[in-house]
């Protein structure tokens, strides 16, 4: 079989995104070197105070948090691309395998669906301000530790136009991030979960090459033509919504409703660190929330092609979650999520905490 990977040009979509990247806040070269220094000494402490809000134990030898420009964040994340993308280019390459020509074929095509992924890529890398990364290429065999990002530039971007302070703000990104490491270490099961569960969507894919060079193409010209004239005009599925079998739909319920829990604890245990950690901690609360509702249309339009409006409303959703059920039981009773996948909440009982407090907490249901 030929090189799976093969169907996407993996160097023509870093090149692609790196040219397109938008340009970084105007900063000194001497602020920058500070910047990169405190958002890495946060990142470090923010998580003592993720351990006294969550009672999560993060094992020693953790991985320092990488502090990354956007470059950075786009090669680290063509690198997520090739491990989480595996199994279904497997499954197309194999499906092409015996076309008349497909050596050739593949070979313009993968630089077609790299130059478009390279679009997708460069738009998001002016967006994330932080990530956890659990898909990452093996080291010297082995399974590599999850990695800790800031991406530097777009943290002091929005400090610098929501006209807060940096180092308050910089710690309460940090505190959501490390949340996230918290959640993926010391729950031992979790990230091999969701690693087999994403496996499983996209190996599920009934997708062949041709369609699946297609759909990646359509979804970069809609980002060309929304960015280029502001149109935003509505688009009706998000970009993984577009390709779903039955069995893929049920694996993303599963998935929405466990991405709407971890995104809820990240908001939730950073808006909990309160202001003897964080001293403008409400200031940031009203104009982090006063921004996202604030967005062009035409912004609008492309966080919602990506899922990134999907992402707002898990913080939202998931932080209610979390905060009916810590008020009701105690952050003891809320950790009984992490137990195993059978613990984890369902959509429906995101939306109606007091279901899952009722099945996995034995609780009267009643208000």
């Amino acid at each position: 079989m030929a090189d799976a990977p093969a169907l996407i040009d993996w160097n023509v979509a870093t090149a692609t995104a790196v040219r397109l990247a938008p340009k970084g806040p105007a900063v000194t070269r001497s602020e920058a070197f500070a910047a990169v220094r405190q958002m890495r000494d946060l990142a470090a402490e923010a998580t003592q105070h993720v351990t006294a809000v969550t009672d999560l134990r993060i094992p020693d030898g953790q991985p320092p948090a990488r502090i990354v420009d956007r470059t950075g964040w786009i090669r680290g994340n063509v690198g997520g691309f090739r491990v989480a993308l595996r199994p279904l280019l497997e499954k197309l390459a194999a499906r092409s395998e015996n076309f008349p020509g497909a050596p050739l074929l593949r070979g313009v095509a993968g630089k077609i669906a790299g130059a478009e992924l390279g679009v997708v890529l460069a738009y998001l890398s002016g967006k994330v301000l932080g990530q956890y990364e659990i898909f990452l290429p093996p080291d010297n065999g082995n399974p590599p530790p999850g990695r800790l990002s800031l991406v530097a530039p777009n943290i002091v971007a929005v400090e610098q136009e929501l006209g807060v302070v940096p180092r308050d703000f910089r710690l309460w990104v940090a505190v959501h991030e490390a949340t996230h490491r918290a959640q993926f270490t010391a729950v031992p099961w979790l990230r091999s979960h969701v690693q087999d569960e994403v496996a499983a969507f996209l190996a599920e894919s009934d997708l062949d090459a041709r369609a699946f060079v297609t759909r990646l193409r359509a979804v970069a010209e809609h980002v060309r033509q929304r960015t280029r004239t502001g149109d935003a005009t509505d688009f009706p599925l998000g970009l993984f919504e577009a390709v779903q079998t039955p069995r893929q739909r049920e694996i993303l319920h599963r998935l929405t409703a466990l991405m709407t829990l971890l995104e809820g604890h990240g908001e939730y245990v950073m808006n909990a660190v309160g202001t003897d950690v964080i001293p403008t901690l409400s200031d940031i609360r009203e104009k982090f929330a006063a921004r996202r509702q604030g967005r062009n249309a035409a912004d609008r339009f492309l966080r919602r092609l990506f899922g990134l409006d999907i992402k707002a409303r898990q913080y939202a959703e998931g932080a209610r979650f979390v905060e009916t059920v810590v008020g009701a039981a105690g952050m003891a009773g809320f950790n009984r999520v992490w137990t195993s996948p059978n613990t984890l909440p369902t959509k429906a009982e995101i939306a109606e905490p007091r279901r899952w407090m009722a099945r996995v907490l034995h609780t009267d249901v009643t208000p």
